[in-house]
């Protein structure tokens, strides 16, 4: 299995919500490339990035501070944040983002969806981020129409190699990860799954991988020193 450390974005700054709450932000740095680089340097080849003011607005602010990562690391890196359009995709990956995360327009635009797919490949991921069993949309402020189980069935369908699932009611609370959700998208789908949101301990680390899941995002675990990074990545391997 993969750690995935993650870093949220805004205004430029490292920062992290509690359950998806932008009122309850907590900024961790001022400069997230030294954060990257600190990633790299306990042993990951994989790398989370979340533009939180463009998962609410459909644009890319950070994405000078992306450039800047990516410049200065040479880990697998993902993005995700209000990818909702060609260029955006276009953007991120000719600035050398490996693969991206679409999550609101996969649900609110399946024709952008499979375009990108037709021309990215496995470049592209789904965020499915859930609350209450279904999935939330723009930020996590609204709720789609959409159980998690008839859209990951349809995310199958178009052919979608990753899934970056989030539980939103454990994101951030370090309460320990949804096993059971981890367990039973694992069983029901043909795809890559990568748990996020909750994950606390190296018990849940070595639980999802126990699940043989694609991967794992490490969030403010990491950062309250909840989880040591090298750690992690050695018990999931």
């Amino acid at each position: 299995m993969r750690i995935f450390p993650a870093i949220d974005l805004y205004e430029g700054k490292a920062v992290r919500l509690f359950k998806g709450n932008y009122q309850e932000m907590t900024v961790y740095s001022d400069h997230p490339a030294e954060i990257a680089l600190d990633f790299q340097n306990q042993g990951s080849d994989f790398l989370h990035l979340v533009d939180l003011e463009g998962a609410k607005t459909g644009k890319t602010p950070n994405l000078q501070t992306i450039t800047d990562i990516l410049s200065q690391t040479n880990m697998f890196t993902q993005v995700g944040g209000g990818i909702r359009s060609m260029d955006t995709v276009d953007t991120y990956l000719c600035h050398g983002v490996d693969r991206v995360i679409l999550g609101t327009a996969a649900v609110m635009d399946p024709s952008f969806l499979q375009s990108a797919i037709d021309k990215y490949g496995k470049q592209i991921a789904v965020g499915v981020d859930i609350r209450d069993g279904y999935v939330s949309i723009r930020g996590w402020t609204e709720q789609s129409s959409y159980t998690f189980e008839v859209f990951c069935k349809k995310m199958q369908q178009l052919q979608v190699q990753t899934l970056i699932c989030t539980d939103i009611s454990r994101d951030g609370a370090m309460r320990g990860t949804n096993l059971s959700l981890y367990s039973k998208l694992s069983r029901n789908f043909d795809m890559d799954i990568i748990a996020s949101g909750g994950v606390s301990s190296i018990k849940d680390i070595r639980a999802l991988a126990d699940m043989n899941l694609y991967g794992a995002i490490l969030g403010k675990a990491y950062y309250t020193g909840a989880v040591n990074l090298r750690e992690a990545i050695e018990v999931a391997k």
